[in-house]
C-alpha cells in the first residue's frame, strides 16, 4: 500500500455518508491486494520447500534391486594420473659435433639406421688431419733418432767415451721426443682414425689418401642428420649427428603439487599410449626440485624399457604413477557417487528407518575403481553402490 492510497482512503473516509460507500469500496480493494499478496508469498515458501531434498522411501520389492557397500578405514596405495612426454635417455644419447674442419665428402648413415661404437658415420676433406697424420710421422721419427743416440751415449758412458751430463741430457731429448709422438697419436684418436692407419704409420708403411671421419661415439640409432655433403664443418662447433640408443627411453610427466606428497623415487608407472592399450611398465627414478614457471607442474622422470620402439621423442603419452607409500582413508566405489544440477558429488546413505538420504561428500582422488572421500561420510555408513540412480529419480518424483 503506498501513500497515494492511503491519502485517497483518508480523504474517502472525510466525506459526507453520501461518499460512504465509495470508501468501503477502496477497503475492499486494498484488503483484496494484501489478501493476494500473502498468498503469493505461501506459494513461494511452500515451492521452496518443496525442492528441499527428503528422505526416498522405497517399497519391499523396490529395495531389492538396491545394493549397498559399508563404509570402513581402509589403507590403500594411491595412484596419481597424468600426462607426460618421450625424451631420449640422456645417459644413453648424444650429440656428435665435427671433430675437424672442412667440407663434407660423403655421407654413410641416414635417420633410423643402427650403428655400433666407432661405425663410420661422414667423410670429410678436412687439412686438420694431413696435418695430424704429418704431426705424427715427425715425432715418431725424431723419437727413434733421439733414443737411438740416448742409447748410444750411454753404452759410451759405460766406457768413459763422454760425460755423465752429455748422457743425462741425451736421455731427458729422447724422453721429451717420445712424450710428443705420444701426444701427436692420441691427437689421431681423438680424430678417429683407424686403428690400422695408425699402425701402418707407425711401421712406416706408406698410406694411401686419407680422408676425415666422423665416427659414433656409443651404440644406437641414428636419429637426428643435421649435416650435408659439401657443406663446411668447423671443429668443435658444427653439431653432426644425433645418435641414442631407443632401448630405454625417458618419460618426463607433469606431477601438479597436491599430488607431490604421493610420488616417490622408486615408484611403479604405467605408460599408455593412443597407438597400443597395453601399459608399458616404467619407474620413477627422479622428482624434479623445481617447478616449472609455465605448467606450474613438477616433472617426475621415468624410465622405460623401450624394446618394441613404440615410444618415440616429443609422443604425448598418459602416465600411472602407483604409490609404494600407503595411505590410510575412507574409500567409496566410483558407482557411488552422483551428481547434483550444481555438478557437486552426493551419495544416497541407508537410514535406520529403512529410508536413504541424501549426502553431499567431499571426493578425492581415484584409487582404482574406488573415491577417497576426505569428509561427508563416516565409518559405518551404508551406502547405496548400485541403483543410485533409480533413487534419485523416486526422489525427484
Amino acid at each position: 500500500m503506498n501513500i497515494n492510497s492511503l491519502s485517497g482512503l483518508v480523504g474517502a473516509l472525510g466525506r459526507p455518508l453520501a461518499s460512504y460507500r465509495y470508501a468501503s469500496t477502496v477497503i475492499a480493494l486494498l484488503i483484496g491486494a494484501l489478501c493476494a499478496g500473502c498468498s503469493s508469498s505461501n506459494e513461494g515458501n511452500t515451492q521452496a520447500a518443496s525442492t528441499t531434498p527428503v528422505n526416498v522411501t522405497l517399497t519391499a520389492t523396490q529395495r531389492q534391486h538396491i545394493k549397498l557397500y559399508t563404509v570402513a578405514v581402509a589403507q590403500f596405495d594411491r595412484t596419481v594420473d597424468t600426462t607426460g612426454v618421450v625424451d631420449f635417455d640422456n645417459d644413453q644419447s648424444t650429440s656428435v659435433m665435427a671433430p675437424i674442419s672442412g667440407p663434407v665428402s660423403r655421407l654413410v648413415v641416414s635417420p633410423g639406421d643402427k650403428v655400433k661404437k666407432g661405425d663410420p658415420l661422414a667423410y670429410v676433406d678436412s687439412p686438420d688431419f694431413a696435418t695430424a697424420v704429418s704431426t705424427y710421422r715427425k715425432a715418431l721419427v725424431t723419437a727413434h733418432t733421439a733414443r737411438r743416440l740416448a742409447d748410444l751415449d750411454k753404452d759410451l758412458l759405460q766406457h768413459q767415451g763422454v760425460a755423465q751430463k752429455e748422457a743425462d741430457q741425451a736421455e731427458t731429448d729422447a724422453a721429451s721426443a717420445e712424450a710428443d709422438a705420444y701426444a701427436a697419436r692420441q691427437g689421431l684418436v681423438s680424430l678417429n682414425v683407424d686403428p690400422q692407419t695408425i699402425k701402418d704409420i707407425e711401421q712406416g708403411r706408406p698410406i694411401a689418401h686419407i680422408q676425415g671421419v666422423i665416427r659414433s661415439p656409443i651404440a644406437g640409432t641414428v636419429v637426428e642428420k643435421l649435416i650435408s655433403p659439401g657443406q663446411l664443418l668447423q671443429a668443435g662447433t658444427t653439431a653432426c649427428f644425433t645418435i641414442a640408443d631407443l632401448s630405454r627411453v625417458w618419460v618426463m610427466a607433469q606431477v601438479a603439487d597436491s599430488d607431490l606428497s604421493s610420488v616417490h623415487v622408486g615408484d611403479s608407472a604405467d605408460v599408455l599410449t593412443s597407438v597400443d592399450a597395453k601399459p608399458i611398465k616404467g619407474k620413477v627414478d627422479n622428482v624434479a626440485e623445481l617447478v616449472d614457471p609455465d605448467t606450474r607442474m613438477v616433472a617426475a622422470r621415468v624410465v622405460v624399457t623401450n624394446t618394441s620402439g613404440l615410444l618415440r621423442k616429443q609422443m604425448y603419452v598418459s602416465v600411472r604413477i602407483h604409490s609404494l607409500h600407503p595411505e590410510t582413508g575412507m574409500l567409496v566405489p566410483v558407482s557411488s557417487i552422483l551428481r547434483d544440477d550444481e555438478n557437486l558429488p552426493f551419495v544416497y546413505v541407508s537410514q535406520a528407518d529403512g529410508s536413504f538420504a541424501r549426502r553431499s561428500v567431499t571426493q578425492g582422488y581415484r584409487v582404482g575403481d574406488t573415491f577417497q572421500i576426505p569428509s561427508g561420510l563416516r565409518a559405518g555408513d551404508q551406502v547405496v553402490v548400485d541403483g543410485g540412480i533409480f533413487v534419485q529419480f523416486m526422489q525427484s518424483q
